[in-house]
């Protein structure tokens, strides 16, 4: 087992925990283009953009475990920060980390481990209601710090009107999508259905 997974998983459908440190270091990389092309799907919107971003983001904390999720979510922003094209709509460099998406930045690595965390204690695949309210509750976290540095730049209301409720139907939507997925993903694994 290596250092980067917790001892015991019980929603470990890629044999993650099994994984050999090298292995895991491929997926790390793997994982960090997996968020630069779910950045790329984008829904222009100003000064933030909707993206496929939290998905990537809390099925990355879920599949990998909160440590190698973290991980693989800490490796993308620093290619992002050397410049490397991996953000929306092919962002990069320093500028994003200070500007309006920065609170976003900041909270994606929390919201893969809130996400990660709350899997290890069974709001997973098999367990629907908990596995959407787990990915609901990290993207709602999410909009909860982006939404405050917003309105530290442009003042509660705009930063509310333009970095939170836009996005709140979007984080539903993505959170029930990653819950059947997970709920599919179970299903493989051959875990009974508990919802």
């Amino acid at each position: 087992m290596s250092v980067l997974t917790t001892a015991a998983r019980g929603f470990d459908p890629l044999g993650i925990g099994r994984r050999s440190l090298a292995t895991q270091s491929v997926l790390l990389v793997f994982g960090t283009a997996v968020l630069a092309l779910a950045s790329q799907v984008s829904v222009p919107m100003v000064p933030v953009p909707i993206t496929l971003q939290t998905l990537a983001l809390t099925m990355i904390g879920v599949l990998y475990g909160w440590r190698l999720g973290v991980l693989t979510v800490l490796a993308w922003l620093g290619e992002a920060m050397m410049g490397l094209p991996v953000l929306a709509n092919g962002g990069g460099g320093l500028t994003p980390f200070v500007g309006p998406t920065a609170g976003y930045l900041v909270s994606f690595p929390i919201i893969a481990a809130l996400a990660g965390l709350l899997a290890e204690k069974g709001w997973t695949g098999e367990r629907v209601v908990l596995s959407f309210s787990a990915h609901l509750l990290s993207n709602l976290l999410c909009l909860a710090i982006g939404g405050a540095w917003l309105a530290y730049l442009l003042g509660v209301e705009k930063g509310l009107a333009l970095g939170v409720v836009p996005f709140i139907l979007g984080a539903v939507i993505k959170s029930a999508l990653a819950a059947a997925l997970l709920m599919a993903l179970g299903r493989r694994t051959g875990k009974p259905l508990d919802l």
